[in-house]
């Protein structure tokens, strides 16, 4: 966006187009309801109400960013079509808004984007184009038909109206949770950040708006350290949805004056929240919406300003999207359960003489580690000239002590087991 767009922005009445974003919206995007988590407050020490945006029309935020920009413009230009890019929800978004309002819709995704958004997507009626490595790519892609054929396009983040559209959250918050004092959020190209940042200072400031990152993803840490947008030289992350190397300019704009921390968190951090989710509340939350979950842990060492702000805090993270396939489910719940030491792995020689492998699972056994996988094989010891063969085993476990209680079990009895994951 250029400065002069970003300057007339800034001068609207944000109060106004934020309520007027919200009429829009009704009958079209859920208020979605606060859900309450005992598991995180403990975990946390502080009051943790969940904003549940993956229950959201489409399975994310973006449909009220979408649906708000899209609802803004003439009979005229909804003849012309509309064109965006988007690694997945906001395509969604922008596709249930057009066919809503009788436009037809083209939709430009990273290569990258999996393949349940994909084809959400096309359910919706639009027309699909895979094009680049990363979403900046297929943003380029989506100006250039835009230029070319006439279609208007409609940017995922940097534009006011799609902003006040995802603002409509932080104006459900503070309605829901009056006694609200911590609202975060993940940050990408920032149109949520900068929406819900933008709601909660324009209509009680005091309240706290962090945002939060994948280490992988650093442009916004880059862009607050050098103060202007600045592009990330490479971006690696599972949360494609906040996989974004150039932030946007209106967001920066935002954020820079009502962003009161970032926090970063691991990759780690993000799988174990989405197996959390699963277990303690039966909710489906994709990687980019575990992005403020992830950050509640590291509230108090890693945000200044949470740290030292006095009495309770009542933190109102905001889940942004739950739209994840069932392959990555299945890896990100097997990473989580390896990171929280619910599945272990380990190999040992034995010697080649029957009777061997019997010890081993009668050991497991009382040590009641059940037992997933075998891998028995003579050709993967350290010496083919010696007399043994290698035993690999995959083992349910309950937890880090159990896993230290049974490796200590095998070197007792005279096994030397080496832990691989």
């Amino acid at each position: 966006m250029e400065q002069k767009d970003v300057l007339k922005a800034l001068q609207r009445d944000h109060a106004a187009e934020l309520k007027l974003a919200a009429q829009r919206l009704k009958g079209t995007a859920r208020h979605t309801a606060i859900i309450p988590s005992p598991a995180l407050s403990e975990m946390t020490g502080h009051e943790i109400l969940l904003k549940p945006e993956n229950l959201q029309v489409t399975g994310s935020f973006k449909i009220r960013g979408a649906y708000n920009k899209i609802a803004s413009l003439s009979d005229e230009e909804l003849a012309r079509g509309i064109v965006t890019a988007s690694a997945g929800n906001h395509a969604q978004g922008v596709a249930y808004a057009a066919r809503e309002r009788g436009a037809k819709a083209t939709i430009c995704m990273p290569q990258i984007t999996p393949p349940l958004k994909v084809d959400a997507t096309k359910a919706y009626g639009a027309d699909v184009v895979l094009h680049g490595d990363v979403f900046d790519e297929a943003a380029a892609y989506a100006q250039k038909l835009s230029e070319e054929e006439g279609m208007i396009f409609v940017p995922p983040f940097d534009d006011y109206e799609v902003i006040c559209g995802q603002g409509t959250i932080g104006l459900e918050i503070l309605e829901d949770v009056p006694n609200v004092t911590d609202v975060v959020v993940p940050l990408g190209g920032g149109g949520l950040g900068a929406g819900v940042a933008l709601a909660i200072k324009t209509f009680k400031p005091e309240v706290r708006v962090i945002g939060a990152i994948p280490e992988g993803s650093p442009a916004w840490k880059n862009s607050f350290a050098a103060g202007r947008v600045t592009e990330a030289e490479h971006v690696s992350t599972s949360a494609e949805g906040v996989a974004v190397k150039h932030p946007g300019d209106l967001p920066y704009a935002l954020l820079n004056e009502f962003l009161d921390d970032l926090v970063t968190v691991t990759e780690r951090d993000i799988n174990e929240m989405i197996l959390l989710m699963l277990e303690k509340h039966k909710l489906v939350v994709e990687a980019a919406g575990a992005v403020s979950l992830a950050a509640l842990e590291h509230l108090n060492l890693r945000s200044r300003k949470f740290a030292a702000a006095p009495g309770p805090h009542v933190v109102v993270p905001i889940m942004s999207g739950g739209n994840i396939d069932t392959v990555t489910m299945g890896a990100v719940i097997q990473k989580g359960m390896i990171a929280r030491g619910r599945i272990m792995n380990f190999e040992v020689e034995l010697p080649d003489t029957p009777g061997q492998l019997v010890k081993v699972a009668t050991l497991l056994a009382k040590e009641r580690a059940n037992v997933i996988q075998l891998d028995h094989d003579q050709f993967k010891a350290s010496s083919h000239y010696t007399n043994a063969v290698s035993l690999g085993v995959t083992v349910e476990t309950n937890g880090p002590d159990h896993i230290d209680r049974i490796l200590a079990a095998l070197r007792e009895a005279g096994f030397q087991p080496k832990r691989i994951y």
